[in-house]
């Protein structure tokens, strides 16, 4: 699935490509054809994302809400527009550009109340400047949950997944069976601005890179990572591989339904 930086810079690609003219919205696939025939022809006013949803907005008509999922994705073109391949939820045409989206989880015109009820069960986004650290130290610090678990909770830190989770426990050293009550205040501070530093690189460069210049293998001679989510990772998917910092092979165990990664020396209990 898509984290949280992959949606904050198809915001701003959007905002920059269509954002304040009016466009073409259509359904070819015909599932969203009721709510294109409302927004087409209209101005889209801003493109936005909060955690793992993109939210286009066209004034009084609404806004459309969009959740990639797992596999949904939209695929960027220049004009002029050619015909539909595949199961192409949504079509949104500007003046020089187009995209298609396919197979996202939701795609739905709202109304401002249900955009709201939408962002008020998330957590702060560590890419937004209206984010609150606070907010997600109230949850964590009265929680007997693993911080595994709740970083990945999109109630508690919205944008964060299943990388950006293992990379950030990696980098601060910390345990990620560790209990959320037990974490130091100053710990979180740390682990924020962390994860809002390494997501801001993602939004910047286009993938995950979380490797410190002295562990790259321009400087250590290693291979470089070999893996169709790009970028070079302390841990991630890099079970029974020796840990870049220590040597000691990379655990592996499954929480929640998804695979985590750690050091067992690195991030001792």
């Amino acid at each position: 699935m898509p984290e949280g930086h992959t949606l904050h810079r198809l915001a701003l690609l959007h905002q920059r490509r269509y954002a304040g003219a009016p466009v073409e919205v259509s359904s070819p696939q015909g599932r969203f054809s009721a709510e294109a025939a409302v927004v087409t022809g209209k101005v889209m006013t801003a493109a936005e994302a909060y955690g793992k949803h993109l939210f286009h907005h066209y004034g009084p008509q609404g806004t459309v809400h969009v959740h990639l999922g797992l596999y949904g994705s939209f695929t960027e073109h220049t004009v002029p527009v050619t015909e539909p391949i595949g199961q192409v939820r949504m079509r949104l045409v500007g003046g020089t550009h187009w995209t298609d989206l396919r197979g996202p989880t939701r795609c739905e015109l709202l109304n401002p109340g249900e955009v709201e009820a939408i962002v008020a069960r998330l957590g702060p986004d560590p890419l937004r400047r209206d984010a609150d650290p606070e907010r997600a130290w109230h949850r964590i610090s009265r929680s007997r949950t693993s911080l595994a678990a709740l970083l990945m909770d999109q109630s508690v830190i919205a944008g964060a997944g299943n990388v950006y989770r293992a990379e950030v426990l990696f980098r601060q050293g910390i345990d990620p069976l560790l209990p959320g009550r037990s974490l130091r205040h100053e710990q979180w501070e740390q682990l924020w601005a962390d994860l809002r530093d390494l997501m801001r690189d993602g939004v910047r460069l286009g993938r995950i890179d979380t490797v410190a210049w002295r562990h790259r293998p321009e400087v250590t001679g290693r291979a470089p990572r070999n893996d169709r989510h790009g970028g070079e990772v302390y841990v991630y998917r890099r079970a029974g591989q020796p840990c870049l910092v220590c040597a000691t092979p990379v655990a592996q165990t499954e929480l929640a339904g998804r695979n985590l990664y750690w050091c067992p020396a690195c991030q001792r209990p």
